[in-house]
């Protein structure tokens, strides 16, 4: 895909990346691999993303296209790219809540936003990074260490959604 194009899908809102989708004007799959390929591009500068769950991510939008394709009714958040907060928890994904405590932590279920966000379709491509315990007011954590701000990499990204800022700053999500 050409970066105009991965651009063009990853700094797109919700809402119209949504109607593309139902609207068959592009796949859940361009959507996902678009914002994967702009991960990879990107994160390493940043340190927003610090879980990735790629492979999933692309099965879930395949699966996405399939029911699509099927006619069956989509729910609101079908085939959008989400990374969660790592502190909430999520099935099968290293969730660490930035503390070395929990560094091989993996959950066995989805907590109630995650559930909910996966119930209404949107589909989980990573975690983003947060302080120890989401308890500061910069993004910094002796697991994944520091989250850069995308506009001036000097600065800091700011405290708890820390990574999640820089990560919807940066289109990574």
């Amino acid at each position: 895909m050409r970066d105009d194009d991965i651009a063009d899908l990853t700094y797109r809102p919700a809402r119209d990346l949504a109607r593309m989708l139902r609207a068959r004007e592009v796949s859940a799959r361009e959507v996902v691999g678009a914002h994967l390929e702009r991960i990879e591009a990107v994160n390493p500068r940043i340190n927003a993303v610090v879980t990735l769950c790629g492979e999933r991510a692309v099965e879930e939008a395949h699966a996405a296209d399939e029911l699509l394709a099927s006619g069956a009714d989509v729910p609101p958040l079908h085939g959008l790219p989400v990374a969660h907060k790592d502190t909430h928890e999520t099935a099968g994904v290293r969730t660490t809540f930035g503390s070395p405590v929990f560094a091989r932590y993996v959950p066995d279920h989805d907590e109630l936003v995650v559930a909910r966000m996966r119930a209404a379709g949107a589909i989980t491509v990573g975690k983003t990074n947060t302080p120890e315990f989401a308890a500061g007011s910069h993004t910094f954590n002796p697991v994944f260490g520091l989250t850069r701000n995308p506009y001036d990499t000097a600065r800091s990204a700011g405290g708890s959604s820390g990574g999640a800022a820089a990560a919807l700053a940066a289109g990574l999500h």
